[in-house]
C-alpha cells in the first residue's frame, strides 16, 4: 500500500486471484482497476521425485518465474549449492548393459528412460555393453572402479549376480583377502550397486525398492541412496564358489532352475512350465543340515516384523557384532567348540536359504517375510517329505496372507552359517557301494515322475545353477551396498507435494 502526500486515500496495489488467472489489482480514487502483471523476465525450472503409486517414483518438474532476473539467477545458485553438498549423490558412474537378458530391451530401456534422467542430473557415465557372460565380472578386475561413485547393472538378477561378483571379488583381491578361506573376514565394499531392473526376473530389484520400474531405480540412484545388504559366501572344501544374496535353494526350486535351463527359448514361461513338471515330480532328497543359530539379531522369522526403510532390526543387528569385534578380536569364535550347532538330518523337498524376504509380483510376500535385508542372519527354510496335496498348500501360501511356516514338515530358523552334505555324498565317502540302488537312481533319473528319491540335486543360487552336494555357507553382515533405501511404509496411495527436500530434486 503507497501512502499518497496531503491526506488523499492511499492507493492499493495487489496481485490477486480473478477467475482462473491472477491479475495486478488497483484501487486508487475510488476506481478499481485490473491489468495483466508486469512479464516476468527471468525463469528456472527445478526437477524433482515425486512418488506416485505402489513404491515407483516419478520425475516432475515446476517453473518459477520471477520478475527480477538477478534475483533469478541466485535461486539457481543457491540451489546449485545445495545439490553440491549432498555428498552421497553420484557424479560418475560405470554401467554394464546386458542386451540379451529378459525380453532383450535392456538397452532400449537405459537409453530411453534412464540416460535422460542421468544427463538431467548431470552425471556422467562410462557405458559398457556385455557381449558374453561374465564380461562385466572380468572388466571389474581390469577398470579403476574407484575413480566411480557406483556401478550400475542393466539386466536381471543373472547380472547382478554378475556384477556383484566382480565388485565383491576385485575389493577382496586389493585387499588381499584369500576368498577361498570360508573363514576369512570379508572387506566391506563401499561402491554402490545400482540395478535398473530389465530381465527375465528382477527379485533383488523388488526386495530392495518394492517395484520394479526402471525410472524408479533411476531416481533411487540420482539422489544417493543407500541400503546396506548381507551377502552369503558359499564354499565346497576350502574352495570358494559362490556369493547369494537372495535365494539359496536345494531341491525343488534347483529342479525348476535345472529344468528351465533347457529350455531358454520358451521365455519366461519356461519357469512356469518347470515348476509345474517338478511340482508333478515330486523329488525329495536325503541329507544333513548343520547351522549355527544367529543369536545376535532381535527378530525371528515368525515375528512378522517386515523389513522396510530404515530397519531398526537391521540397524541394531549391525551394532551388536561390531561391539563384540571390538572387546573380542576380530573374530568372534563361538561356533569353533561346536556346542550351539544344531544338525537336523532327514528328507527334504526344498531347502532353502534366503538373505532377504524374496519377494516378487507373483509372491507379494516371498518365501520369508520376515527376513532382513542386513541384519546379518539367514533364514533357514526346511520343507520334509510330505504329500504333494501338502506341498501344494505350502506353495499356496505364498501367495496369500496365511502363515506359510504353520505346517509341521515345514521348519524355519534365523541362522549365521550352515552345512549341507546330501546322503549320497556320505554313503560314498563310507565307502557304500549298492549296484541296485545305483541302477534304480539311474532309473529314476530316466523317468522323472515316478516320485521316488533321486540322490542330488543341484542348488539354485540367485537364479544361477550351482551343483555340488555338500556346501558351507555363511553370512557376511552388511558386506555391500545398493542404491535403494528399502521398501517404503505407506506409499500404496499417490502422494501429491508442494515442497521437496533438496535431497529430492534433481
Amino acid at each position: 500500500m503507497e501512502q499518497p502526500a496531503g491526506g488523499r486515500r492511499p492507493r492499493l496495489v495487489s496481485s490477486l486471484a480473478v477467475g482462473q488467472r491472477a491479475w495486478e489489482v488497483t484501487l486508487e480514487r475510488g476506481l478499481l482497476s485490473w491489468r495483466d502483471p508486469q512479464p516476468p523476465r527471468g525463469r528456472h525450472g527445478v526437477y524433482y521425485v515425486k512418488r506416485a503409486q505402489k513404491h515407483c517414483w516419478q520425475c516432475s518438474e515446476v517453473t518459477f518465474w520471477c520478475v527480477d532476473e538477478q534475483l533469478c539467477n541466485q535461486w539457481i545458485q543457491a540451489l546449485k549449492e545445495l545439490l553440491e553438498l549432498q555428498k552421497s549423490r553420484p557424479k560418475q558412474l560405470l554401467v554394464y548393459i546386458n542386451p540379451y537378458g529378459g525380453k532383450q530391451q535392456g538397452k532400449r530401456i537405459y537409453e530411453q528412460k534412464v540416460a535422460p534422467l542421468f544427463s538431467l542430473a548431470s552425471i556422467s557415465t562410462d557405458v559398457v555393453i556385455t557381449e558374453h557372460a561374465n564380461h562385466a565380472k572380468d572388466n571389474l578386475f581390469e577398470v579403476n572402479i574407484y575413480k566411480y561413485d557406483g556401478i550400475v547393472c542393466v539386466g536381471g538378477d543373472g547380472m547382478f549376480s554378475e556384477v556383484m561378483h566382480g565388485l565383491i571379488g576385485r575389493i577382496q583381491k586389493d585387499s588381499g583377502i584369500d576368498q577361498n578361506n570360508p573363514k576369512a573376514p570379508l572387506v566391506q565394499c563401499n561402491i554402490r550397486i545400482g540395478i535398473i531392473p530389465a530381465g527375465s526376473t528382477d527379485c533383488v530389484c523388488y526386495a530392495t525398492v518394492g517395484v520394479t520400474d526402471p525410472v524408479t531405480s533411476a531416481l533411487h540412484i540420482i539422489v544417493g541412496d543407500s541400503q546396506p545388504l548381507d551377502v552369503s559366501s558359499i564354499h565346497h572344501n576350502n574352495t570358494f564358489l559362490k556369493y547369494s544374496v537372495s535365494l539359496l535353494g536345494y531341491g525343488f526350486y534347483g529342479d525348476i532352475l535345472k529344468d528351465s535351463e533347457k529350455k531358454r527359448w520358451m521365455g519366461t514361461i519356461r519357469y512356469d512350465f518347470s515348476g509345474f513338471k517338478t511340482f508333478l515330480s515330486h523329488h525329495y532328497y536325503e541329507g544333513t543340515v548343520s547351522f549355527l543359530p544367529a543369536k545376535h539379531t532381535l527378530g525371528s522369522p515368525r515375528d512378522k516384523k517386515r523389513c522396510r526403510t530404515g530397519c531398526y532390526i537391521c540397524r541394531q543387528s549391525k551394532q551388536q557384532p561390531e561391539e563384540q569385534q571390538k572387546n573380542y578380536g576380530l573374530e568372534h569364535n563361538e561356533d569353533e567348540g561346536g556346542e550351539d550347532w544344531k544338525v537336523i538330518k532327514g528328507k527334504f523337498l526344498a531347502i532353502n536359504a534366503v538373505n532377504m524376504s524374496c519377494a516378487c509380483p507373483r509372491s507379494p510376500k516371498g518365501l520369508s517375510p520376515a527376513a532382513h535385508l542386513a541384519d546379518g542372519s539367514i533364514d533357514l527354510i526346511l520343507v520334509r517329505k510330505c504329500s504333494r496335496f501338502n506341498f501344494l498348500r505350502y506353495l499356496v501360501r505364498h501367495t496369500n496372507q496365511d502363515d506359510q511356516f504353520d505346517f509341521t514338515f515345514v521348519e524355519v530358523y534365523r541362522i549365521k552359517k550352515f552345512q549341507f552334505t546330501s546322503k549320497h555324498l556320505e554313503d560314498s565317502d563310507s565307502g557304500v557301494k549298492d549296484v541296485g540302488k545305483k541302477r534304480f537312481g539311474q532309473f529314476c533319473r530316466d523317468h522323472p515322475a515316478c516320485c521316488c528319491n533321486l540322490s542330488n540335486s543341484i542348488w539354485n543360487c540367485d537364479g544361477e545353477t550351482l551343483d555340488s552336494s555338500a556346501i558351507e555357507v555363511r553370512v557376511h553382515c552388511q558386506l555391500m551396498k545398493l542404491f535403494a533405501r528399502g521398501i517404503e511404509e505407506n506409499s500404496n496411495d499417490e502422494a501429491i507435494y508442494n515442497q521437496s527436500t533438496v535431497e529430492q530434486l534433481l
